[in-house]
């Protein structure tokens, strides 16, 4: 790990000036990535800046009926707060499906938005890696791919969001809000905060240097069965090969009423087709999970280890749907 310099912030707007003022600056709430990959050395920050003295730390209702949930807050915390587990079930069984309870009890909700690619090569720093280093190449096109995208890549990188939490937060439409260092404040749509990697995978989010994340905030409950599928190599402490975030009314002989589903694993950020969600509306039974299926995977292309992803993820949005609509 190389040296670094530390400061610990009081305010949200020191916090922000902080890092704007120093190249290489980055901030520090729970650490449970940045001191990874700091030892690894795929992160080299100059200056690291603690955001956990903040007052971000609090779950508070909204005017409107919704929740707004402090950056610091901490997954372990966010989970097993009753409103996010009475009125966004989803949200709390996929925090509860990410990592261990060790690392959910220091992971923060700005942090887990931030948390960066489980590409093998994006961590082995003897490999090129076009999102670690631009124009270096990517390993993963022509390497062993298995956790990789098959939805939204590039020729320059095939890598994946790791979150749970971001794909519930996806179908649950979420905004973030976020402190720039000139005091001015941004209210960013989850389906927008998150980038592809196109032809430069080393910028990740829509967030401009400084710009710190304040909160979370989720409309009001939507209701419905709310599941969070999670498929994965092991039973715990294992990212997704596909996961489905799934919030759907259903009338009581199954057919769909209304339905949002988000996908991980599957692409840089979280995904959601609009159109799966309305073939779900507009057909019935397992067909109309066939079509939401098709409109999920349109585009979609393995690049060899990871071809079994497209068939699983037919499988698992059809169990998910038999599930939410079973009579």
């Amino acid at each position: 790990m190389k040296a670094f310099t530390f400061q610990r912030a009081v305010t949200p707007a020191e916090a922000a000036r902080a890092v704007a003022a120093k190249p290489g600056a980055t901030f520090i709430g729970g650490g449970t990535n940045l001191l990874d990959l700091a030892k690894l050395e795929v992160e080299t920050p100059s200056h690291v800046v603690d955001v956990n003295r903040l007052g971000l730390d609090k779950i508070e209702g909204t005017a409107d009926g919704g929740l707004r949930i402090g950056a610091s807050v901490r997954n372990s915390d966010l989970a097993a707060d009753m409103r996010v587990r009475r009125d966004y079930a989803v949200l709390s069984r996929a925090l509860l499906s990410g990592a261990t309870g060790q690392l959910r009890n220091k992971a923060t909700t700005a942090g887990n938005l931030l948390q960066r690619t489980r590409c093998y090569y994006f961590y082995d720093v003897t490999k090129p890696c076009n999102k670690r280093e631009p124009g270096s190449g990517c390993s993963a096109l022509g390497g062993f791919n298995r956790i990789h995208a098959i939805l939204g890549a590039s020729d320059k990188c095939i890598a994946t969001n790791p979150s749970d939490m971001c794909v519930a937060m996806r179908a649950l439409d979420a905004t973030v809000e976020t402190l720039q260092p000139d005091g001015a404040t941004r209210a960013i749509p989850i389906e927008d905060f998150h980038r592809l990697p196109g032809s430069t995978p080393e910028v990740e989010t829509v967030l401009k240097p400084g710009e710190l994340i304040t909160a979370v905030t989720l409309p009001k409950p939507v209701g419905g069965t709310q599941i969070y599928r999670k498929v994965r190599d092991r039973a715990s402490y294992a990212f997704a090969l596909v996961s489905v975030a799934a919030i759907v009314h259903a009338d009581p002989g199954g057919k769909v009423r209304q339905a949002r589903m988000a996908f991980g694993g599957l692409a840089l950020k979280p995904w959601r087709v609009p159109a799966a969600e309305a073939a779900l509306v507009q057909g019935s039974g397992p067909a109309a999970a066939e079509e939401a299926a098709d409109e999920v995977l349109r585009g979609a292309r393995g690049f060899g280890s990871n071809d079994f992803k497209i068939p699983l993820t037919r499988r698992t949005l059809r169990s998910v749907v038999a599930d939410v609509t079973r009579a």
